[in-house]
């Protein structure tokens, strides 16, 4: 199947310039291809994903992927999918981030990969030797404003106002284009739909440059909703990010775990490597069985061995199957604290504590003794996943984990997290 096949068969087209020409191109060699990403966080989130998912499917399609880290553009700031000017970051900080997210890209496109060929550079390597002048007569003379104008990213901007660094952005990203093309032999630029725009203008100023007969090509994936119409991405607690630091590797399992039916097959179609027959039985799962979340697990399993290896999915895994059954006693300290750190918590003394004290007096995890007396009896209070039921239980060290934690359910579902202090 010819890489273009399988990328409209999972739905990440959206736009290309030349169909006929970039699959003639495909078929006839190995393409070398760009994807960019502007560090403007230290951290990419599941939405940038997206389009360098595309950029891996090349890759092990056989073809060559260039993954440039924006150093230069970064420093000015992406007007796209904004109504106001980015807050410019200090070149200090724009280095310490493109650092991680180089340390990401190797991750993803070089760990365990039987497929080499993955080049990752900086444009600001290129753009900072190019001084104003030559910027204005090389490439400036090159573009029109009126045309610029009409590009969505500029069109979109023109209520609020946009300032000439923002404006001059599609210049600069089709001098990188340009840069690629003569330097690196790169055919193709993928973004995602918002990008369109810029992809164009560095056609044209690519066919300016090396003459109308130049084979350069763009493509770019649609944009990626949810059923209910919100923008993919983003869970209830914010962004979910690569960074296990902000999101632990369990958060980022239970999120694909966690999606919705109707956004299931298409999530395994975009982010996964499931081939069709595959993705094709678990779809027919999600008819036919959909309380056994088979598909669900394929993707949370598949994306999280992709990001974090396949020891943090085993970490996750049991995690997972503990907070289910509620039996936590074998979690480790590090582990608590990273699964419960967004539960109700408070702070309590290492040492003994009678139970219905520490649940009052101590934590206020119950509102009087009178109903915490009441609770132990009927068995709705559990420590470290034990259910206690004697109101003159003394809890100790045994009752913690590694004396730094204890963890109290009530009911079903009620977690309180206690730090213990010295």
């Amino acid at each position: 199947m010819n890489i273009l096949d399988e990328l409209e068969w999972r739905g990440a087209i959206n736009q290309q310039t030349d169909e006929e020409g970039l699959r003639e191109l495909t078929e006839e060699k190995s393409v070398a291809l760009y994807c960019g990403i502007d560090p403007s966080g230290d951290s990419m989130h599941v939405g940038h994903l997206i389009p360098f998912m595309i950029l891996k499917r090349f890759q092990l399609a056989g073809h060559k992927p260039v993954i440039v880290i924006g150093g230069g553009t970064g420093s000015i700031g992406d007007p796209s999918g904004r109504n106001s000017e980015r807050v410019l970051q200090t070149m200090d900080k724009i280095v310490s981030n493109a650092e991680k997210l180089s340390g990401q890209m190797r991750s993803l496109f070089e760990a365990g990969s039987e497929h080499s060929g993955i080049k990752l550079v900086n444009n600001y390597d290129w753009l900072s030797n190019l001084s104003f002048l030559d910027f204005l007569r090389d490439y400036g003379k090159e573009f029109n404003i009126n045309t610029m104008l009409a590009k969505d990213v500029v069109a979109n901007r023109m209520d609020t106002g946009i300032s000439f660094t923002e404006f001059s952005y599609q210049i600069i990203q089709s001098v990188d284009f340009l840069h690629l093309f003569q330097n690196e032999d790169v055919q193709l630029q993928i973004g995602g739909s918002d990008q369109w725009g810029n992809i164009t203008a560095g056609l044209d100023l690519i066919r300016k440059k090396e003459g109308s007969e130049a084979k350069a090509f763009g493509l770019t994936i649609p944009l990626l909703l949810k059923a209910d119409g919100t923008k993919f991405g983003k869970s209830a607690d914010g962004a979910i990010w690569l960074d296990p630091e902000k999101t632990t590797p369990y958060e980022f399992y239970q999120f694909w775990f966690n999606q919705d039916d109707r956004d299931v097959i298409k999530y395994l179609k975009y982010f996964t490597f499931l081939s069709k027959e595959e993705i094709d039985v678990l779809a027919e799962q999600v008819e036919t069985e959909p309380h056994k979340r088979a598909a669900q697990k394929a993707l949370a399993e598949e994306m999280t061995r992709f990001v974090h290896g396949q020891a943090a999915l085993d970490e996750a895994i049991q995690i997972s199957k503990a907070l289910f059954s509620g039996e936590i006693q074998d979690l480790t300290a590090e582990q608590i604290a990273a699964t419960f750190k967004d539960v109700p918590s408070s702070e309590a003394t290492k040492g003994n504590h009678n139970l219905v004290e520490f649940l009052v007096d101590v934590t206020n995890i119950e509102p009087s003794r009178r109903q915490a007396r009441e609770d132990i009896k009927n068995g709705a209070i559990l420590i470290k996943g034990e259910r206690i039921k004697d109101v003159d239980y003394v809890l100790s060290e045994k009752d913690s984990f590694e004396n730094q934690f204890v963890i109290v359910r009530r009911g079903k579902k009620k977690y309180f997290l206690v730090n213990l202090i010295d």
